[in-house]
């Protein structure tokens, strides 16, 4: 059997290369020059998906999940969690002695090849890995990066944003603690964003991002303002926070409409993106920046052009006076912040959410009450359609109707509504000028164009009160 070895491997075959993650580093090794090719199980031979194109563009082979692009010639297959040994590409792979490799393995190689800044926490990974990656993109260090998110000043070119192969010595990538695969990465600079409870307990939590702490090698840089970072701190100095007792601190935070404003250590900055958590966002890449060179003022005058990330907090549009804001929210933290920073503005707020996943939805079903709840003001509605399942062996053993059932009982507005297509005739006629209706949800694909469709129907039935 072939043995993988990345500083000889040329020829890779992705196992469902459309996924986020895995389309960033088939990205990424392809404009690196190597041959790159890849199934999934969402693309066609005849009607090909807008991610296929954009991958094809890059030179990348693409094939339907059939077995058909497993051939002699292929130094690894890379896989993520997501495919089980029973997938019969992987199956074929095996009896042809073809390496297989964990796309978490391959990224940590990678990432021994670079100067390599590593964001990770429960929260926020995907916005702070761009903000940093934008600064230092705009101030000519060229860059690399490999994220779960496509930039949209990227996807502005006709890409899908999440990797970048730069000719400078930085590296910036998102790493992961869901999969437990955080503690394979060695970066020089680590940043923790945040920890709380999401597809693993507390206590796993944080040995897991203690590992991480460790393995950095030069600079760590923590939240103090999240009580279970604090104790992860090796230097005051990197930390950020709000509070001047720590290196970056931010204060004098404003909101108008969906632009920020705020300091960091007394500079101003302006951000087109809504929220008090994108000011904490901001504080952590500006930590990471400054921390590698990148003056405060710099990285003011980059951030005034950040354009944000696909799906986190993305304004869809604003007609007959309603503003349709599509975000990939999908855990009780992200949940209430998306929330909050809606509620900013004067109107009445109609959140509709997907949870994704039976075993993470019963896992965290009480933290999503609770933290729903209390982010709701009297008058804001939550809706909620049935939980997306993506396929595999779940039990089926909770609703999202359960969530409402147990958000009602706290006094809150909260509907079930099984086919989400019937969410805006049912509130069509409440609405009016100035109301925000929020969209969350992760991993079901058709999510963006779902989000298309509300703003149409807005559209099309007229001026609001």
């Amino acid at each position: 059997m072939k043995t993988f070895n990345y500083n000889t491997a040329n020829n890779y075959f992705f196992i469902g290369i459309a996924g986020s993650g895995m389309s960033a580093i088939a990205q990424y090794l392809a404009d690196s020059g190597k041959n790159i090719s890849g199934s999934d199980r969402l693309f066609s031979p005849t009607e090909k998906s807008e991610t296929q194109i954009q991958l094809e563009n890059k030179n990348i082979n693409c094939f339907p999940q059939d077995c058909s692009g497993i051939i002699n010639n292929i130094d690894v297959v890379v896989v993520s969690t997501a495919i089980e040994p029973t997938v019969p590409e992987y199956k074929l792979a095996l009896e042809m002695g073809i390496p297989i490799i964990m796309r978490s393995d391959l990224l940590a190689e990678i990432s021994f090849t670079k100067n390599t800044i590593a964001i990770s926490g429960t929260s926020g990974k995907s916005t702070v890995t761009a903000m940093t990656y934008h600064i230092l993109n705009y101030l000519g260090l060229s860059p690399s990066l490999m994220t779960g998110a496509g930039l949209i000043s990227i996807q502005e070119t006709g890409e899908i944003g999440n990797s970048v192969y730069g000719n400078g010595n930085l590296l910036v990538i998102e790493v992961d603690e869901s999969d437990g695969s955080i503690i394979k990465y060695k970066p020089q600079t680590g940043v923790i964003l945040n920890i709380e409870k999401d597809h693993k307990e507390l206590s796993e939590l944080d040995k897991l991002f203690k590992i991480f702490k460790n393995n950095t090698s030069d600079k760590i840089i923590i939240n103090r303002n999240n009580e279970r970072c604090i104790s992860f701190s090796q230097n005051i100095k990197n930390d950020f926070g709000l509070s001047d007792d720590c290196g970056f601190y931010g204060k004098d935070f404003t909101q108008n409409n969906f632009e920020i404003n705020f300091k960091i250590n007394d500079i101003e900055f302006i951000l087109n993106q809504p929220g008090k958590h994108n000011m904490e966002n901001a504080l952590a890449a500006v930590a990471a920046c400054s921390l590698n060179g990148v003056s405060i003022k710099d990285a003011a005058k980059a951030l005034k052009s950040y354009k944000g990330i696909y799906r986190r907090h993305q304004i869809i549009g604003k007609t007959n006076g309603i503003t349709i804001i599509d975000d990939y929210a999908h855990n009780p933290a992200k949940i209430a912040a998306s929330i909050k920073a809606c509620q900013l503005n004067t109107g009445k707020l109609y959140v509709w959410f997907q949870p994704h996943g039976y075993t993470p939805t019963r896992f965290l079903r009480n933290e999503f009450v609770k933290e729903i709840s209390d982010a709701l003001r009297r008058d804001d509605e939550i809706w909620m359609s049935e939980i997306y399942y993506a396929g595999g062996s779940a039990v089926k053993d909770i609703s999202s109707e359960d969530l409402i059932n147990d958000i009602k009982k706290t006094g809150k507005n909260a509907f079930f509504i099984n086919n989400r297509n019937d969410f805006i005739n049912n509130i069509s006629s409440k609405l009016k000028k100035g109301d925000i209706i929020l969209l969350a949800g992760a991993r079901d694909p058709s999510l963006a164009k779902f989000a298309k469709n509300v703003f149409s129907e807005i559209k099309n039935k007229g001026a609001m009160e």
